[in-house]
């Protein structure tokens, strides 16, 4: 593989066995202290150097040899790497002073083999508290930036790069750069679309203790402070209809949420592959489209402001990789798609100037799509004012070809962007004997197990990639209904009682009702 280190420019292999604590305390520093980072690149030294210059090593196992320099740079000849044929433990690290108070954002673009007890990079000693991203794994070999914001406070903060690695574990880290201001996200949300018809099904939520509680309390506790409800026009079964969503929204703005409403328009689901106009819409012909369109926006907006739970952002359509209201709607005639568009985009505002409007697509990866889509988009006059994508990584492809497509379009529409669907398996097998959407190992994304871990190292790493969008363009992460457990009745299809739910092993509660640790990521800076 490209990013494997090249053995012949190791030193011999370290013996020496590996502590089972996380990395000592710095001794004493070594890196001439300087008010910039030097030698951000690591091209002063050339290949093979173990210290580089302005850099200083430790390894408390006497591991200094598993950091070093090689060929193979992300912008430059040459690159950090960690690796050693045996277990290790190592940090190199870059002391800085002089340093203004205030915020600062250190970015770097790292790949990492995964499978690391720990590699992360690290601010500390900043005057606040510690601060890290992990690094993703990158089996691909792609190279992905990832950002770190620290308040520093006295002058002074240490750069950190760290690896506690088993034996041919690898990280390579490259162009870092430490600039005043900070990163963060605005949305850390949930979908909990189908919480009401669980919990009148009997569903059951609970704290990681196993305390029985009000599963958005919990999810809020969690850090969760965005919560997204799904509309559609006239349901099978009654729910996510307006009397429901108006009941949902009064519990979300309760625990101080903000609200993101998705219109389907439709009575079912609503994706790339389905957009299925409602019976009642079934009939009518282009310019009747319009202003159902319309009329439902306003409806269902207006009434939740009516009764104090304004919405702070809306999505004019479901997945419209394909557009809506098929036929009328579809991509093959952009410029009714954009009619319609308007039509929603136009209620939204007419509600409420400050609401947010997204346009949102499936396959965050593909950035072929979304620039073919929002330049059509763009030249009929569709206003907006998010990107949102749908990114399921076990079908949309790396996060790299998220990070390279969420930067893209954020920098050529001047828009911000925002993740408003991912999950990931916590387990393959099924509670409720219904068959997965995802049950095999074949099926997961390299790098992250179907556990708790790998799914909490999923959001994690979906959140660190939108963190690091430039200009702080990227928005924020929305989970997936965190909430759709294995319920007798809460299945796929609301037209059938007896449907069942192909979705549990995604849900961040486990089949004990008891919250996972993925949830504790909301909390995300």
């Amino acid at each position: 593989m490209h990013a494997v280190p090249r053995r012949t420019l190791r030193a011999a292999a370290v013996t020496a066995a590996l502590g089972a604590l996380l990395l000592a305390p710095l001794p004493a520093q070594e890196a001439r202290a300087a008010a910039t980072l030097t030698n951000a690149g690591f091209e002063s030294g050339g290949t093979g150097t173990a210290t580089p210059a302005g850099w200083a090593t430790y390894s408390a196992a006497g591991q200094n040899s598993a950091s070093y320099t090689e060929a193979g740079g992300h912008g430059g000849s040459y690159r950090l790497t960690h690796w050693s044929a045996s277990a290790y433990k190592v940090e190199t690290y870059q002391y800085l002073t002089g340093l203004s108070d205030g915020g600062y954002t250190l970015s770097a673009w790292v790949r990492s083999s995964g499978g690391q007890n720990a590699a992360y990079l690290a601010l500390r000693n900043c005057g606040s508290a510690e601060q890290r991203t992990e690094l993703p794994p990158t089996p691909n070999g792609a190279w992905i930036r990832i950002v770190t914001p620290v308040v520093v406070s006295g002058g002074a903060c240490t750069v950190s790069v760290n690896s506690d690695a088993r034996a041919g574990d690898w990280i390579n880290v490259d162009d870092l750069t430490l600039t005043p201001g900070t990163a963060g996200l605005a949305v850390k949300g949930v979908d909990v679309s189908s919480l009401k018809k669980s919990e009148d099904l009997g569903g059951v939520y609970r704290t990681g203790g196993g305390t029985q509680g009000d599963a958005l309390g919990i999810l809020r506790s969690a850090g969760a402070n965005y919560a997204r409800l799904k509309v559609w026009v006239n349901p099978a079964d009654g729910y996510n209809d307006k009397a429901r969503v108006l009941t949902m929204a009064k519990r979300i703005k309760a625990q101080g949420m903000k609200l993101l409403v998705d219109f389907h328009y439709s009575d079912i689901w609503a994706d790339p592959g389905a957009q299925t106009k409602p019976a009642a819409w079934s009939g009518h012909s282009y310019d009747q489209l319009k202003t159902d369109v319309y009329s439902h926006t306003y409806d269902v907006l207006n009434a939740l402001k009516a009764q104090g739970t304004t919405a702070d952002m809306v999505q004019i359509g479901n997945e419209i990789n394909t557009g809506m209201l098929w036929p009328e709607g579809s991509t093959d005639n952009w410029s009714r798609l954009a009619g319609l568009l308007k039509s929603g985009v136009s209620a939204a505002k007419a509600v409420s100037s400050s609401t947010q409007v997204a346009l949102h697509l499936a396959h965050g990866g593909d950035n072929a799509l979304y620039r073919w889509w929002f330049d059509n988009a763009t030249a009929q006059g569709v206003p907006f004012d998010v990107i949102a994508v749908s990114f399921y990584g076990y079908w949309h492809g790396p996060l790299s070809s998220l990070q390279a497509n969420l930067d893209d379009v954020s920098a050529r529409y001047n828009k911000k962007v925002m993740v408003v669907e991912t999950a990931y398996p916590f387990r393959l097998d099924s509670e409720d004997g219904h068959e997965n959407i995802i049950d095999t190992t074949a099926e997961l994304v390299s790098g992250y197990p179907a556990s708790t871990a790998g799914q909490s190292a999923w959001l994690r790493d979906v959140m660190s990639v939108v963190e690091a969008v430039p200009g702080g363009r990227g928005l924020g992460v929305v989970y997936w209904e965190p909430t759709w457990t294995a319920v007798a009745g809460n299945g796929w299809d609301p037209a059938d009682p007896a449907s069942g739910n192909g979705w549990e092993n995604q849900a961040l509660f486990d089949y004990a009702d008891r919250l996972l640790p993925a949830a504790g990521r909301l909390a995300h800076r």
